[in-house]
Formats: structure tokens, sequence, C-alpha cells
């Protein structure tokens, strides 16, 4: 019986090494776009890290896969509209599929578009069209289901909502960008409204909202159509706004918060800026601004100091450095044009969306750019925009119907 231990014991270390840390909503832990794993490959071989498999039948959409507790979830859309969450198992299987109602048809992104958010046996998901549900997974069904534009009359964006709700406590918080309602705040076990955020008519945008503690206090912060707001997490007050016009009234990023200053970008040449918050939250005074890095929708990391992201409209795009501390451009570079940046075990994965669909593993550095690594993600459509997922030593890469897993293990 003693001679089973080294392999019942083995067999739980590949588990947990399988598992990893949990990926319960866009773009990994407080949405910082960086992953807490360790021990993977510093480099790949010219065909890409090891595929562990494939799978396709997933339907249109643009949205990451979620990794929890040993179950992949993935939102696709197939024929006639009509959306499911997938629950697959670690090898790609499919468990069930759990509709969820119609999803938009808008020509330029038709499909799932709103990676989902769980917590605990609650999975929540916002479609283009507009309707928020809450999916009870234990009970593979929809609990409720409420349309936040009707709701709260906002009107429809151009390329229709995208944004992933925010789960606090008791509250999931989503942004319908109504008359005197640009943020609200639903029950989360019965969709009744909690809060409403007064004081901002604004049509919403498509930033993932960002949930921080600050001093004690929480605090949400995304961008409208034309402002960046900072809301009380608990109450729904509006702090504060402050004006950020885009082309189209686009914005797409999450900010970054550190230590009491936030970071905030878009694309078309608006750039962002670093904010200084004052103790309590309520006001804000300016640290520095910069337009060489204007990020449309691909997410901008923090590592050691720097900022990494690429921009927009600058002959077609490029990767960017910049300080943290004083917003100075470390360097820019061509070779890597727009592409969704995340991070783990102290590289970048920069996944370009361009036809060819390059993923490239950059090791981050304020003196230049350095490509390590790279290879294609083949077939599907055109439009490679899904941010990567790293979990368990895995990256998980969702392209039109199909979703890839790769091991990125260096043993």
């Amino acid at each position: 019986m003693r001679s089973m231990w080294p392999a019942v014991l083995l067999l739980c270390l590949v588990a947990v090494s399988v598992r990893g840390a949990d990926v319960s909503e866009f773009r990994g832990v407080d949405r910082t776009g960086v992953f807490p794993e360790t021990g993977l490959l510093q480099s790949w071989p010219e065909e890409g890290p090891p595929l562990l498999w494939e799978r396709d039948g997933f339907g249109v959409g643009f949205t990451s896969p979620l990794i929890v507790k040993g179950r992949i979830y993935l939102t696709g859309t197939l024929d006639k509209q009509e959306s499911f969450v997938f629950v697959l198992d670690l090898e790609g299987k499919e468990i069930e599929r759990i509709g969820y109602g119609i999803e938009t048809t808008a020509e330029s992104a038709p499909g799932s578009r709103c990676t989902p958010t769980m917590d605990g046996d609650d999975l929540f998901v916002l479609s283009g069209p507009g309707v928020l549900s809450c999916i009870d997974l234990a009970a593979s069904s929809i609990r409720w289901q409420v349309n936040i534009l009707e709701r709260f009359n906002g009107p429809q964006t151009e390329w229709h909502l995208s944004e992933s709700p925010l789960v606090d406590g008791d509250r999931v918080i989503c942004t319908p960008g109504g008359e005197d309602a640009a943020m609200v705040a639903l029950d989360r076990k019965t969709g009744d409204t909690l809060w409403v955020s007064r004081g901002l008519t604004d049509m919403t945008s498509h930033v993932v909202p960002l949930l921080v503690n600050h001093k004690g206090r929480s605090l949400v912060f995304t961008e409208t159509a034309r402002y960046l707001i900072c809301v009380d997490a608990k109450t729904g007050e509006l702090l504060w706004t402050r004006e950020h016009e885009t082309e189209w009234d686009i914005h797409a990023v999450t900010p970054i918060y550190r230590d009491g200053l936030l970071y905030y970008v878009a694309g078309y040449k608006s750039g962002g800026g670093l904010l200084e918050l004052s103790d309590d939250g309520s006001a804000y005074t300016v640290r520095w601004l910069d337009t060489e890095l204007d990020c449309q929708h691909h997410g901008v990391v923090y590592i050691d100091g720097y900022l990494y992201g690429t921009s927009h409209h600058r002959g077609g795009g490029r990767l960017v450095c910049l300080d943290w501390e004083t917003g100075e451009m470390m360097w820019a570079d061509k070779a890597v044009r727009q592409s969704s940046i995340v991070a783990a075990d102290g590289m970048l994965y920069a996944y370009e969306d361009s036809r060819k669909g390059v993923l490239r593993l950059i090791r981050p550095s304020p003196e230049a750019l350095e490509v390590v690594s790279e290879f294609s993600i083949s077939g599907g459509p055109k439009e490679h925009w899904v941010h990567p997922v790293i979990s368990g030593g895995r990256l998980y890469m969702r392209h039109g119907e199909k979703l890839r897993c790769y091991d990125l293990r260096a043993q």
C-alpha cells in the first residue's frame, strides 16, 4: 500500500499543474492581462509551442475562454444567432452547453463578443443586443435576464455591446449608458436594480470596468463614449469624470491601477495618461499625458515599471514601451503591429490582429524590442481579435470556431 503513495502524489501534482491559477474574468486576475504563471517556456520551436489539442464547432465569436476549477467556459454563436456557453473539460471535450439567447448580427463582428465573468456557481454574460444573463451553473439554467439598454434607456452603440460584467459581492456592475444612468449595479441573485450612478448621460463604450481598493474605498473605473469615470462601488456615487474623446466614440482598454495611480488609454490618436488619485478617490491630478501609445482595443500591461502596448494610428501600428513614472517613450518598433498583449512568467505575448495572426513571445525591456519566438495561428476569419489566456502552463487561443490549447510548460 505504501508503494502507491509516490504514484498518487505524482498524479496530484500533475493535476495541480494542469489546473493552475483560475481565470474567471477577462484578462485574468484584476483584469490586468498578467497571468500568475511560472515555469513556462522562454522560447518556442519554429512551429510554436506544442499543440495539445484543438476543437471546433463553437460558432462565431470574439470572446476569450475562462478556465475555472478544471473546466473551460467559452461562448459562441451558432446558426440563427442562437448563442451558448460551452462547458468543456481540460482536454476540450464538451460536457454541456447552456443557451443564453440571441446574439448580435452586427456586420463588422457578428456573434458573441462579451467574455463572461464567473463568481462561484454564477456566470454573467452580456449579449451584443444588451441582455445581461445570470447563469446558474449548478442548475445549468438561466436564473435571470435583464435588457440593460431597455431598463435604463441606453442607446445601442454602432458595434453593439461587448462589456464584461463586473462582480463585487452581491452586486453586478455594468455600463448601460442610459439617461442619467451611465453605470448601474444589479442584485446578482435577482437582477433587481441596487443603485444607479446619477450625474452623467453618455453612451456606453466597450471598456471592461476595473474594480480597485483605493485606501480602503472600493472604486470602479471605466470609460463611456466620451469620458473616463470614477464611481463608488458600494453606493454608485459618481465621484468624477474626465473628458477623453476619440473618433467613433470608442474606448475599449481597461485602465491600470497601481498604488494610487491610474493609467487610461484609447486609440485614434487620443492616447492616454497617468492620474494620481486623492486619498478618498474623489479627485485626481494629472501626472503625465501621452499620445504615442494610442491603444485601440488590444490591452496594455505593466511590467517592472514600464507599460507595453501597441499603438493604433502610427503607420499601421507599433509596439510601444512607456515609463510608468514619467510617461517617457522608451522605444517604439513597427516590427510588432497592432496586437493583443498579455504577460506571464516575465514574458510578453503579442497576438497580432493581421490576417496572418502571428503570436510573438517577447522579452520585455526598456532598452529595445526583443522578439524571442513567433508562429502563426492558421485558418479561420481574418480578424484575430481574441485575447490569449494562460492557465496551468497552457496557452488557450480562440480563433473563429476553433479553440486551441498549447503546452507552455518548460518541463
